[in-house]
């Protein structure tokens, strides 16, 4: 079901809107589609009308954005990916326009005046309520009654139970109806109480009915949990506790709620349920229905209360608990993709020599160094804690891996040991008479590297080593490039979202997709040493492209310029247009090839330099130069190639990457430590001040690593003196954070912290 809600713009950048379940979704043509959106979204006309335009012709959404902003009017990706959103909306709800007409028309039922009710319709609600007594249904008790030839008997007691005195003026109906209406008496006889069922069904398919129905629900509609009785004791059920004897009304239920509630319904746990005041809405529809007292007036009086409780209220409960769950899904979805966002963006630490450690207790320590481009230099196992405490020879191996290898820092994996392997890799460096220079250490969350190392995408990469390898080579690639080591993992166990494994996975899917390739080309790539999942999310690639591109560069070496991606099988003029401005080669023929600047620009930049009197290696980073350049000189709006036209927005931003070519957007990592004092759970004492890296955002709060092995929860109440209604306007993932314990709870492994550090 589409439904849709208004364009806000509280905040264009951030802009996610989604839309109005009043508002229209026509079959329509183009124009007609691109009106709709326009207004739906708040937009220009023109700028959707391009967008539709540029997306038809093949474009990708990083594409239109960075690279077609005159043609847009400076759309930013969000709103354009809006506008692609609403229209693949409005191809469905016109598709299924199409059904619905074919199918009445094939029961020759469809007149001139349904027809247009159909094609005019607004919501899609309404339409599925207009096809409803079209719609081909089971065997029901009002079939059967019609079967028996008692339909023209349950209209005439509807029609002498009417309000309305036009309808009881309806097509006469045989004599013995006739005689039997006049001689209806309670209790009726079985055979007319066939009639009745009619009656309901009639009334449970009106549309005005429903609408009274769900009118009641929208304002009305309590949410309900109730534990079962047999599970309460389990272990499994503690975790839903919250929700034993929950109630609130449906439409303050927070996402996180509704979600958690769903999960123990699933899991046998909870019963939950969506309820309104019954005899409030049978009240209603009855006044509908009749008017007066009398014979008539009682049986359809009768057949209202059952259509409500028997058919209506089950549909409509149905209906919301159907839409709320959407609702929770799509904040879910929102609340995952902003984290991965932040997580895909991770600041890297660059090119260095690392030497990343996996640590483990009885297992041991496992270490993979690798050189500056990622690659395995050498691997192996140390134990210098319980059981085996091998302290001296692990610190030897330790120091000769960082003098034979060169080490310029050292990642350690969050999981397991993570604080004891911190505090040995400290003492070891710190040794009297050690001189390794400046060796810097960082703490990288190992969520999710178990799963890669165990994925085919590992034994793709390194088919010789075993999964305990794979992890450490995984966690020290994370410190080097979060971005380009996250991508090949599942997001879903990044460790970042919000009850993502309850949402729908179909859509989530798509959220994620989207905002990976986004992040990517936000980023851009280099080409030489891309891996073949990353270059799958550089704009107008893909997994094929990427492949050909990867055999490519084993067949041929590195490339040198953007121009040799056309010399790749399967890339055409489209994809190379598509892509090429997200893809960098470092230390390339033409400078312009490690920068964002597309290569139908280049012919700009090139005038740029020659009035400058210089190459365009001179003009690049050069700011004296690029003051110089008047920018009004080379503005193309009205070029006889509209597609490549550069206004003034464009060529402002070709100056801003000309100052600073190839800069990463991502900023510079930084060196945490946890609290000395603090290793478990057991450390915590209530009012304690610690720092913590936040690593992970939900709607009700952030978690917090302290150091313990158990995240804690900053409530949302709890990150600012002030009110916040949205956690990340106060806290970003990974960010550092001091925090305050407000309370432990060891039995059921939770961590209560404040942000409001100036509160006892």
């Amino acid at each position: 079901m589409i439904r849709q809600t208004p364009y806000s713009k509280e905040n264009e950048h951030k802009n996610n809107s989604k839309h109005s379940a009043n508002q229209a979704l026509p079959l329509a043509g183009e124009a007609e589609g691109a009106s709709f959106i326009s207004h739906s979204l708040s937009l220009p006309l023109q700028s959707v009308s391009a967008v539709l335009t540029l997306l038809d012709e093949g474009c990708t959404i990083p594409f239109i954005a960075r690279y077609r902003k005159e043609r847009t009017g400076n759309l930013d990706e969000v709103q354009i990916t809006n506008i692609s959103e609403l229209n693949e909306r409005l191809k469905e709800l016109s598709k299924r326009k199409e059904t619905i007409l074919k199918t009445i028309r094939e029961q020759e039922k469809l007149t001139s005046e349904l027809e247009r009710k159909i094609l005019a319709c607004m919501d899609s609600t309404e339409l599925e309520d207009i096809y409803l007594p079209y719609k081909l249904k089971r065997r029901t008790r009002a079939q059967i009654a019609r079967e028996k030839g008692l339909e023209p008997l349950a209209l005439a007691i509807m029609r002498e139970a009417s309000p309305n005195p036009s309808e009881r003026r309806g097509v006469p109906i045989p004599p013995h109806l006739s005689k039997e209406l006049a001689s209806l008496s309670l209790p009726l006889s079985g055979e007319s109480e066939g009639a009745l069922d009619i009656i309901a069904e009639i009334v449970s398919e009106n549309q005005q009915a429903r609408n009274t129905v769900r009118t009641a629900y929208k304002r009305e509609a309590i949410i309900s949990s109730k534990v079962i009785k047999k599970m309460q004791d389990t272990d499994e059920a503690q975790k839903f506790a919250d929700y034993f004897d929950f109630s609130e009304p449906l439409r303050r239920c927070n996402s996180h709620r509704l979600l958690a509630m769903r999960r123990g319904e699933a899991q046998g746990i909870l019963r939950v349920s969506i309820m309104i005041d019954g005899e409030e809405c049978i009240s209603r529809i009855t006044r509908q229905f009749v008017r007066g007292n009398g014979t008539c007036q009682t049986l359809v009086c009768k057949a209202i209360d059952d259509s409500f409780k028997r058919l209506i209220n089950l549909s409509i409960e149905n209906e919301f608990a159907a839409l709320s769950k959407e609702h929770a899904d799509d904040e879910a979805i929102k609340v995952f993709t902003d984290n991965l966002r932040q997580l895909l963006l991770s600041p890297p630490l660059g090119q260095k020599r690392i030497l990343a450690l996996d640590p483990g207790f009885a297992n041991g320590c496992k270490i993979a160094c690798l050189d500056e481009q990622g690659n395995l230099l050498h691997h192996e196992i140390i134990y210098p804690h319980p059981p085996r405490n091998q302290q001296a020879q692990a610190a030897q191996a330790l120091k000769r891996m960082i003098s034979t290898y060169e080490v310029e820092a050292i990642a350690i994996g969050n999981g397991t040991a993570s604080r004891e392997s911190e505090a040995f890799v400290n003492k070891v460096l710190h040794e009297p008479n050690q001189n390794f220079g400046d060796i810097l250490k960082y703490v990288v969350s190992e969520d999710g590297a178990s799963i890669y190392s165990a994925s085919p995408v590992a034994r793709e990469e390194f088919p010789d080593e075993d999964v305990t390898t794979r992890g450490a080579i995984s966690i020290g690639r994370r410190l080097m490039d979060p971005l380009a080591e996250l991508v090949k993992i599942d997001p879903k166990s990044i460790g970042v979202g919000q009850y993502q494994h309850d949402v729908d996975q179909i859509k989530l899917r798509h959220s994620l997709d989207q905002t990976v390739m986004s992040c990517v080309n936000q980023v851009g790539v280099n080409l030489n040493t891309a891996s073949r999942h990353l270059l799958t999310y550089v704009s107008g690639l893909g997994p094929a492209l990427a492949q050909n591109i990867i055999d490519y560069r084993r067949e041929h070496g590195a490339f040198t310029s953007r121009t040799q991606l056309k010399k790749v099988k399967r890339l055409g003029d489209t994809a190379f247009q598509q892509c090429a401005g997200f893809l960098r080669i470092p230390n390339a023929k033409n400078p312009l090839d490690n920068s964002a600047v597309h290569p139908e620009s280049y012919h700009i930049v090139e005038q740029m330099a020659k009035d400058q009197g210089c190459t365009i290696k001179d003009l690049i980073g050069n700011k004296g130069l690029l003051s110089k350049i008047d920018i009004q000189r080379y503005l193309t709006s009205h070029s006889s190639r509209p597609s490549e036209a550069l206004g003034e927005v464009s060529l402002r931003d070709i100056l801003s990457e000309l100052e600073k070519p190839g800069r990463d957007p991502r900023g510079a990592v930084e060196v945490f430590e946890f609290d000395k004092n603090v290793h478990k759970l057991d450390d915590l004492i209530v009012g304690m001040e610690l720092p913590g890296i936040v690593t992970n955002i939900t709607n009700f709060g952030a978690f917090v690593d302290i150091g313990v092995h158990q995240d804690g929860l900053v409530h949302i109440s709890q990150l600012s003196d002030r009110f916040v209604t949205d956690p990340t306007q106060i806290v970003r993932l990974h960010q550092h954070v001091r925090v305050r314990v407000v309370e432990v709870d060891i039995r059921r492994k939770r961590i209560a912290l404040s942000m409001k550090l100036g509160v006892r």
